[in-house]
């Protein structure tokens, strides 16, 4: 009768492992997943690049230096290793952008190019796809994360080789901090 009892615990136990196991590898997935998603999205975003600077070039030949730093720029965050590496990239990506979108505004001609408002609503879909990848990842990079630093799963997911993930975060330090707003009489 021991010997049976002992064997339904092993079993048990045997089947919660593998249980905690495989929800641990079906998370770890997701996370892959999920980066890859925004890595796509950084692809689009990166494709669409030359189109927009070509549009702008034909009316602002001498803002040259934005162009070629966003040519330079456009493919690293796709490129980039790693979470933050991929962070940092596309951080300084859409601060290049902003300031080639800044340079359109100057240009009422620009503006009104039908070639350049259609590149312009592309690029505006891809950052709110982008977005929406980015918070998909985070969500699923905090599901993983908290399997692997609960318990019972902690006990699995060591010996495993399972460990958090990191969230992407944009490295601007700046926009942690709320802005400072005064009203002067």
């Amino acid at each position: 009768m021991t010997l049976i009892i002992t064997l339904v615990v092993l079993a048990v136990i045997a089947f919660a492992v593998i249980a905690i196991y495989n929800n641990l590898v079906r998370l770890r997935a997701l996370v892959r997943e999920a980066f890859s998603g925004i890595t796509v999205q950084l692809r689009r975003r990166a494709d669409l690049i030359p189109n927009l600077v070509k549009t702008v070039e034909g009316y602002a030949t001498h803002e040259k230096d934005t162009l070629e730093k966003v040519i330079a720029q456009r493919g690293n965050a796709a490129a980039a290793k790693g979470v933050e590496a991929t962070a940092q990239a596309d951080s300084l990506m859409s601060g290049l952008i902003g300031r080639l979108l800044a340079v359109a505004e100057d240009y009422p001609e620009l503006k009104a190019d039908e070639n350049f408002q259609m590149l312009q609503n592309e690029l505006s879909a891809i950052e709110g796809e982008l977005q929406a990848t980015r918070r998909y990842y985070n969500a699923t990079a905090r599901d993983l994360n908290t399997r692997v630093q609960s318990f019972p799963d902690v006990v699995v997911a060591g010996p495993f080789g399972f460990s958090t993930e990191p969230y992407y975060e944009d490295p601007d330090e700046s926009i942690q901090t709320a802005p400072k707003v005064e009203f002067n009489n």
